[in-house]
């Protein structure tokens, strides 16, 4: 573990100790992740390729003999405590009655007892402490990071028979049913699989995987993170009307998502919809071919030949999918201007991070020079960062 991980470890034992009065049997982490590239794609049955980063959501947990699970986490000083029983009444019909912080925890005990066919009365109590490096609402995923680290802290615990894919979909039932955000199932599967050094190249309507060779240290590349500071939240406002336009395309063309839909088809489209589907299917259907073209041209030429698609990523993002902001434009173009090999915003968007590609002797130039334009543009400053390929989920003591 790396020395932040190795504190927020530490922070979820010290929290445990504190609000629950014992030592933790044990912690379990799971990172966050970047996407780098194919954004949007995943809940249309498309492609992505995220890899996992080195910040990590951290739980320490400790088995209960009352059959209730109670949460806490560094970031709220509120305990909440639920009978295992009482799940079921609560997601989805009454998880407004919940934080919506425990709802992710929570939500995962939930899908995990369902998945696994496990009675309530049969799983044991436990308290769960969080503590976390994951940036929130940099669109580096916190959510799924804590999805994760629930998921397999449970699993364990709860001698549950569920393989990774079986926990990122539990995860995925929880952001979706429990949260009420209607996201894909990326990020958890990113959370869950990660690989020091790589990505995971997915197809989101199979769910088959495949290890993908960054190289990034190799080329003298590293991956820079510049975070807005702008907040987003995904369970409210334009990503659920990005999604609805989404069905709306794939309705028109009688197919039963936008992965069935080709480049060749976009001309056809365009006679059956307004403008705005038409460039929300446009960014979703041209995404998928540069999430293939960027797979293939990372094992054929290296990740410096790259750059051109990240680029093409944005624009697309910005000016089809408008959910750019102009921080994260910003962020984008002062990269570009300073060296980057290429650069695009990252996640869900309407604030949050955007990623470059930066040779190595070039990141203190991209970063003062989009440190400059952020000052020169009025906007807060950005907090960045460089990360790195990292492990999935996992026990770590």
């Amino acid at each position: 573990m790396t020395t932040t991980d190795t504190r927020s470890a530490d922070a979820a034992r010290a929290l445990f100790a504190e609000r629950f009065g014992a030592e933790a049997a044990g912690t379990w982490s799971a990172p966050g992740r970047v996407n780098l590239i194919g954004e949007h794609t995943d809940y249309n049955d498309g492609f992505v390729l995220p890899f996992a980063i080195q910040h990590r959501t951290h739980v320490a947990l400790g088995a209960r003999d009352d059959g209730r699970i109670r949460v806490v986490s560094a970031f709220d000083a509120q305990v909440v405590d639920v009978a295992l029983d009482e799940l079921d009444a609560l997601f989805p019909e009454r998880r407004d009655s919940l934080p919506e912080w425990a709802r992710y925890p929570l939500g995962v005990a939930w899908a995990l007892l369902a998945a696994s066919g496990t009675a309530p009365s049969s799983a044991i109590g436990v308290d769960l402490a969080f503590a976390s490096d994951v940036p929130v609402g940099a669109g580096l995923s916190s959510s799924a990071a804590i999805e994760g680290a629930t998921a397999v802290a449970l699993a364990e615990t709860w001698g549950l028979d569920l393989d990774r894919v079986a926990l990122a979909k539990a995860g995925r039932r929880a952001e979706n049913e429990a949260v009420g955000a209607p996201t894909g199932i990326m990020d958890q599967m990113a959370s869950m699989l990660g690989r020091t050094d790589s990505a995971i190249f997915l197809d989101c309507r199979s769910l088959e995987t495949q290890v993908v060779d960054l190289g990034f240290a190799d080329a003298g590349l590293e991956l820079v993170v510049i975070d807005t500071g702008v907040k987003h939240s995904h369970a409210t406002g334009g990503y659920g009307e990005r999604r609805a336009a989404c069905e709306r395309g794939a309705a028109a063309l009688g197919v039963p998502a936008l992965r069935d839909v080709t480049l060749g088809d976009l001309p056809r489209l365009a006679d059956l919809v307004d403008d705005v589907t038409f460039r929300r299917v446009r960014h979703v259907v041209t995404e998928n071919q540069r999430v293939l073209d960027t797979v293939r041209t990372l094992r054929e030429q290296g990740p410096a030949a790259i750059g051109d698609l990240l680029v093409a990523s944005h624009a697309s993002m910005r000016d089809d999918f408008e959910i750019s902001v102009p921080e994260l434009d910003t962020a984008v173009e002062s990269a570009l201007a300073a060296g980057a090999v290429g650069a695009r915003m990252t996640g869900g968007g309407f604030g949050g991070a955007a990623i470059a590609l930066v040779a190595h002797d070039r990141v203190q130039t991209v970063t003062d020079a989009a440190t400059a334009a952020f000052e020169a543009s009025g906007f807060a400053a950005p907090t960045i960062f460089t990360v790195a390929p990292s492990p999935g989920a996992a026990r770590d003591a």
